[in-house]
């Protein structure tokens, strides 16, 4: 990398502007503020809000991260759907605890949660998976998700089968749902919203569960 991009990289930044965030402005649940916030990104048009960010632990105790897509939220917590076998799946099972983090760059938000993962119900993940496109359902089928493969004529070979067992007779169950496959709940115990704010002087309040009720604390930026 050359020293004139270096320099440019050092002399990114943005000056935050778009609005402010006050202790008025928090609903005294963090479910009922991130309903405001989303709702908020989805009227701004933001290109698929429900992207978040999972951090897990690694097996090698390294932290991983990946894009996930959100698919519900509610007191329970926030949910996601993935392979239970993945990387990602191992590691929850092994370490429980996680972390999820929305950034909404137009609004200059971001939304962390942070707390212990658990599988959804068979009926939820049933639920779900049936409303998925026919290719999605047989996607989640033909993939060993995170596993070393041949190559791309391996993937594709292995959907054209499943396409021939589970043919698209346009009912939702025509793909059953496999049982490595299915949904994950984080359920929170603290989550964090963040306002950019010029001069880098954010605005961040934090809900921490304290037994059954949510304390709001301002942190420093």
């Amino acid at each position: 990398m050359s020293d004139s991009i270096r320099q440019s990289i050092a002399e990114m930044r943005q000056d935050y502007r778009a609005g402010t965030l006050t202790p008025a402005d928090l609903a005294d649940s963090p479910i009922d503020q991130f309903a405001k916030w989303f709702d908020e990104a989805i009227k701004s048009q933001i290109r698929e809000p429900n992207a978040m960010t999972l951090c897990t632990l690694g097996e090698d105790g390294i932290p991983n991260a990946r894009t996930v897509l959100m698919k519900d939220f509610s007191d329970q917590g926030v949910t996601f759907y993935t392979n239970y076998g993945s990387r990602k799946g191992r590691e929850i099972a092994a370490h429980p605890g996680a972390s999820v983090l929305f950034f909404w760059k137009e609004l200059e938000r971001q939304v962390h949660v942070r707390g212990q993962v658990g599988k959804t119900s068979t009926a939820d993940s049933e639920s779900y998976f049936f409303s998925r496109p026919y290719d999605a359902r047989i996607g989640a089928w033909a993939s060993q998700q995170s596993r070393k493969i041949p190559g791309r004529k391996w993937l594709e070979d292995r959907v054209a089968e499943l396409e021939a067992k589970y043919p698209d007779d346009g009912t939702p169950n025509c793909v059953p749902l496999p049982d490595f496959w299915g949904g994950y709940r984080l359920e929170p115990v603290t989550v964090e919203f963040w306002q950019g704010q010029p001069g880098r002087k954010h605005d961040r309040f934090v809900y921490s569960l304290e037994g059954a009720d949510w304390s709001i604390s301002r942190l420093s930026p």
